[in-house]
């Protein structure tokens, strides 16, 4: 599931970055690169996020903060150069919801996303939704984190669940290991990217006939993991 989000830039190479970045993260990103397209966008079409930068060409980004909020309750996150307190306090006293200065890592604006989704109560299900995955002899329901293979019950962790809930939601589907850090992550894992390697490991050893030749979770190498069914 994509979750619309609405980038207001004048930036083109900067639109162009976030715009493929954000696409990879599970968010369908619509661009416009002045004032008028992005109201224009904003009348047409629902969004759930708002990515707004303070200095664009035909007008103050702070103005169109402050019209958003009066017409609509959808989440706002100001992007801009100018990361001076003042303007940060301006910002977020016309409704804003984060605010973060220009340069920016990718990641910390995915993170902050989803922390503002989150708060809205407009997150999305990264992991699928709660109905009960089911492939022949294989069997998992999210809802009390029951896994069932070949008839036998199968004992997993925390993040051994939620990262086979993931994979087994979106058969097919190529995830990478940063992808799949941003979906599943927790205290049980350290944030280092080869951690994920180590889950699949310990995930295999625990329902794969032969974890060294996989039936379920297959390597693309060069890239992360994918569920077979």
């Amino acid at each position: 599931m994509s979750v619309p989000v609405l980038l207001i830039d004048d930036d083109v190479r900067l639109c162009e970055l976030l715009k493929s970045y954000l696409s990879g993260h599970g968010f369908d990103v619509t661009v416009a690169n002045t004032v008028k397209e992005g109201t224009r966008n904003l009348r047409s079409e629902d969004y759930d996020l708002v990515l707004l930068d303070i200095m664009l060409p035909d007008g103050d980004g702070l103005e169109v903060c402050k019209k958003i909020r009066n017409d609509s309750p959808v989440p706002v996150i100001m992007l801009t150069a100018r990361g001076d307190d003042e303007d940060k306090i301006i910002g977020l006293e016309l409704g804003a919801d984060d605010y973060l200065a220009k340069p920016f890592n990718p990641r910390e604006l995915v993170a902050r996303i989803k922390a503002v989704l989150r708060r809205k109560g407009a997150s999305p299900d990264w992991s699928g939704n709660l109905k009960a995955i089911e492939y022949g002899e294989f069997y998992l329901n999210p809802q009390n984190q029951k896994l069932v293979i070949q008839g036998e019950n199968v004992e997993l962790t925390a993040a051994e669940f939620r990262l086979l809930r993931v994979l087994a939601s979106n058969p097919g589907k190529v995830f990478t290991r940063e992808r799949l850090m941003d979906l599943v992550s927790g205290r049980d894992f350290d944030g280092i990217d080869r951690s994920i390697d180590v889950h699949i490991s310990r995930l295999r050893n625990k329902i794969e006939p032969d974890p060294k030749n996989p039936r379920w979770i297959k390597t693309v190498w060069g890239t992360g993991y994918r569920f077979q069914t």
